[in-house]
């Protein structure tokens, strides 16, 4: 009888637990966490440049050498930061004027169903404060910032990334003292005037296209 009883007892104690784990609030479930989305690997570190970089400007028509000023800090580190990120990759001159100068930098560019006629007005997103310093002037090969006319742009902001060689230092000279130059040319002239030469059609955009293959720091 004893032996029933304890029995019995444990019976009820197994369904006493079984309602009790019945009864229990069901456990918060751990958030998922997000898919972690891998940063695009950088084609150089820009931290292991000299202060005045040099790079190689590779384009459908050579190569151009480029030096970047030490005394335009925001213009360069801005190139830099866009290099090594590929954005300029395969992006199109859009604008060549012979005896005057051939500018890149609109990513608009680089979609094959982007409408050409909106070319020239594509960016990053932001704008770059005007370091224009007298001594540096548009002679030959010089690299300066692309920007808006001075009714909409007052301070003479620099396009995000669109920039531009002068090939006639005579041709741009007017320019001098009112758009952001922050690098020369070493090499690569003659790579200029090749793409100055080409027959151009509307707003003066090249008819073949002609295009920057990549952008690395020179070895």
């Amino acid at each position: 009888m004893k032996t029933r009883f304890l029995s019995l007892m444990f019976a009820a104690a197994i369904i006493v637990a079984g309602c009790k784990s019945g009864n229990q609030e069901p456990q918060p479930q751990k958030p998922a966490e997000p898919a972690k989305v891998e940063a695009p690997a950088l084609a150089f570190n820009p931290d292991s440049l000299a202060e005045e970089p040099i790079f190689n400007i590779v384009t459908s028509k050579g190569t151009i050498k480029i030096k970047l000023y030490k005394e335009t800090p925001l213009h360069r580190d801005n190139f830099v930061k866009l290099a090594s990120k590929k954005y300029y990759d395969n992006i199109l001159f859009h604008r060549v004027i012979k005896n005057f100068m051939i500018q890149v930098g609109d990513p608009l560019t680089k979609d094959p169903n982007a409408n050409p006629a909106k070319f020239g007005t594509g960016g990053p997103g932001y704008t770059i404060p005007a370091e224009i310093l007298p001594q540096f002037k548009h002679k030959k090969g010089a690299l300066a910032a692309a920007r808006k006319g001075d009714k909409a742009n007052p301070n003479r902001e620099s396009s995000g990334s669109q920039f531009y060689f002068v090939e006639s230092e005579t041709g741009c000279s007017h320019l001098d003292g009112q758009y952001t130059i922050f690098g020369e040319t070493i090499e690569g002239f003659d790579v200029i005037d090749a793409i100055a030469a080409v027959p151009t059609a509307a707003k003066d955009a090249p008819v073949e296209p002609i295009k920057i293959i990549s952008v690395m720091p020179a070895e």
